[in-house]
């Protein structure tokens, strides 16, 4: 895909809704700005949790949450309900790293900044960790993965606020969550069975006020994947850039198809370089 100062606005921004139109919920891009609207966000959370009263009341997208001296986290979506649990969702395309110690990070990073000065441990609020994956990172042929904490020999149940669980989107158990893994893997906007997530999907990619906000989402994508790409391929050359700005618009989440497209190489081309970066089992 050329630069878009090249191009007039009017293709810019035809370009950037055809872009937009290939996402799927798997992208953590897509999902984010999906589930920015609290209704959809909700509708996900109920499913995945089993929590059917759940109701939310905030959702932050790409929420960033730091401390000085640490390693910042940006969390794909962060969502309250109105009992003040927390809840992240996080979207994984690869299957290279080391997920249970993510995990881990991410749930101490939320109650390091959500524990204010002068409150006991005890006003440390329910977190939930919901990760979900394109592959089946436990090998254990479940959609569902829930951490039970337990003391070994007795057998006693350890609460300490923590939930986490693995979406498995590769395997259909036939359950409810099942059936939503594969609605996230297609997103299609005239698919209307999973009331306000379908809505929501087809006001992004059908309606014209959501053709716009998909508009703003793609071109800051773009924008971030080209910019990683030119500083990791400035001294290679011209095709070492192509091949950083696929891997940094994959990492964003961004179909290959659409990656192909950016990058102006042939779709296998793209697809071998990220074989060859070990995304094998999410390239095709």
């Amino acid at each position: 895909m050329p630069e878009a100062a090249e191009w007039s606005r009017i293709t810019t921004r035809e370009k950037l809704i055809e872009a937009g139109k290939e996402y799927n919920l798997l992208s953590d891009a897509f999902m984010s700005v999906a589930l920015r609207d609290i209704p959809a966000c909700q509708y996900v959370l109920r499913i995945l949790t089993g929590i059917k009263d759940l109701k939310v009341r905030e959702v932050r997208p790409q929420y960033r949450v730091s401390k000085i001296e640490s390693h910042d986290a940006v969390l794909d979506v962060l969502a309250e309900d109105e009992t003040g649990r927390l809840f992240d969702l996080e979207i994984q395309r690869a299957d290279t790293l080391d997920h249970a110690r993510r995990t881990r990070f991410y749930s101490s990073m939320i109650d390091s900044n959500y524990l204010e000065k002068g409150k006991t441990y005890s006003d440390l609020p329910e977190v939930y960790v919901i990760y979900v994956s394109e592959t089946d990172l436990w090998k254990a042929g479940y959609t569902t993965y829930e951490l039970e904490k337990k003391f070994r020999k007795s057998n006693v149940s350890y609460d300490d606020g923590q939930h986490v669980l693995y979406i498995n989107a590769a395997v259909n158990d036939g359950s409810e969550t099942a059936k939503l893994m594969d609605y996230f893997k297609t997103a299609d906007p005239d698919d209307m069975e999973h009331g306000e997530l379908s809505q929501r999907v087809h006001f992004l990619k059908c309606d014209e006020g959501g053709l716009s906000e998909m508009c703003e989402v793609t071109e800051r994508i773009y924008k971030m994947g080209r910019e990683d790409g030119r500083d990791e391929g400035r001294a290679e050359g011209r095709e070492e850039e192509k091949q950083a700005t696929a891997r940094n618009l994959f990492k964003l989440g961004i179909p290959v198809e659409t990656i192909a497209k950016a990058v102006e190489v042939n779709i296998n081309l793209v697809k071998e370089w990220l074989a060859g970066n070990g995304n094998t089992s999410t390239a095709g």
